[in-house]
């Protein structure tokens, strides 16, 4: 049985930096993982360029049952600290838009950042190993055993991610570990998702491929960005952010012309009266002809300014019914995990069980697409690294 401070169980972004930041504070600290390598998700983030944080980070981009819960986490350790890191180890990033800062190479240097990091730290690092199963806790310790071999300490990190991308090896068994030690899960659901269709609405198939400039609603929550019509339904930037927000039985809101002044389509027919409605709506071709015809309306000189005002009506709040999303395969994160209700805000420590912390996407803290996800990773690991 060999004795460590701390045990991190996952070497994914959060679980990573919270053991290099206990490690270079003189902890004695190891990390287990199941897969060949450590940051597997964060190879594949941003387009193999690692979308690694935000500038415009704040608490309210981000989902959980207690709004308030990071705060304190991102108070502390910010996207401007983390670049700091980035640019102490000479990696070039540029930002894209929105804030979003990406490598300007490759995500391995993120990765090979952190292992060099936990380097410093003289953090162990074993991969292979086999998370689900002995995991104990007597006497103020808690021991992890791999076939012949354990590994025991008086602290336990939960930073094992959620289940979204399978592919990866990602599970959910996060919250199992959390269940036996008596936390609650707040219910889990794919986020960052694409959504599809069904019924009438397959007929938007057809225009696979096509991307456009829209306003997503869902609920009271919306998002200025591009969707794109695939075959099985709706995805793009837009809808990605919304599916976070939007729950099954619930229409997802486009407005296919934001920012259109009231009376558009009347001030259109006056100055184009031959125009037809697919000509005066400014998008690609295929979606405006579709649009066009569901909403029933021709040349805009044959149309009463009434029916025009509908069909203005109905393009910028066009409702479509999501049957579904494309599930934890194409999600790129989770919504819900372990309930911040037992957790320290300040420390990600189990207010009940003292040693105990989770940490990452393995809570029940969700950010917005655009590096908020890692910041959250970066954030939550810092401060439970502060801790232990």
């Amino acid at each position: 049985m060999e004795t460590f401070d701390a045990i991190v169980l996952g070497a994914g972004g959060a679980g990573l930096m919270a053991a290099a930041v206990a490690g270079q504070r003189g902890r004695h600290v190891v990390v287990l993982d199941h897969a060949d390598a450590a940051g597997k998700k964060i190879l594949i983030s941003g387009g193999g360029r690692c979308n690694f944080t935000n500038l415009h980070t704040a608490p309210d981009r981000y989902l959980s049952a207690n709004p308030h819960f990071a705060k304190s986490a991102l108070g502390r350790y910010t996207a401007h600290d983390f670049v700091a890191m980035v640019e102490r180890h000479g990696i070039a990033w540029h930002e894209k838009t929105l804030g979003q800062l990406f490598c300007d190479r490759s995500a391995r240097e993120i990765v090979a950042m952190l292992l060099g990091e936990c380097e410093l730290g003289g953090v162990a690092i074993r991969l292979g190993q086999s998370l689900g199963g002995e995991i104990g806790h007597a006497d103020g310790r808690f021991t992890v055993r791999h076939g012949d071999r354990g590994y025991t300490a008086p602290a336990l990190l939960i930073a094992t991610g959620g289940p979204s991308i399978p592919k990866m090896g990602a599970t959910g068994i996060a919250y199992d570990i959390a269940r036996r030690f008596g936390l609650k899960v707040v219910e889990p659901r794919p986020a960052l998702v694409p959504l599809t269709l069904s019924g009438e609405e397959t007929l938007f198939r057809a225009l696979s491929g096509v991307a456009t400039p829209v306003v997503a609603r869902a609920g009271k929550t919306a998002f200025a960005e591009a969707a794109l019509f695939t075959h099985r339904g709706l995805s793009g930037p837009a809808i990605l952010q919304a599916s976070s927000y939007w729950r099954h039985g619930e229409p997802l809101a486009i407005d296919f012309r934001p920012g259109a002044a009231p009376g558009w389509l009347a001030a259109a027919k006056r100055a184009r009266p031959r125009a037809t409605l697919a000509q005066a709506l400014d998008l690609p071709g295929r979606l405006a002809e579709a649009l066009a015809e569901r909403v029933g309306v021709g040349e805009l000189g044959t149309a009463t300014d009434r029916a025009l005002a509908e069909a203005e009506r109905q393009l910028s709040d066009w409702h479509f019914h999501p049957n579904g999303t494309e599930g934890y395969a194409k999600a790129e994160v989770t919504v819900g995990g372990i309930a911040t209700a037992a957790l320290s805000s300040r420390t990600m420590e189990a207010r009940d069980v003292p040693g105990l912390y989770a940490i990452g996407e393995a809570v029940d803290v969700t950010g917005w697409l655009g590096g908020y996800n890692f910041q959250w990773a970066w954030a939550s690991g810092w401060a439970a690294g502060q801790a232990v």
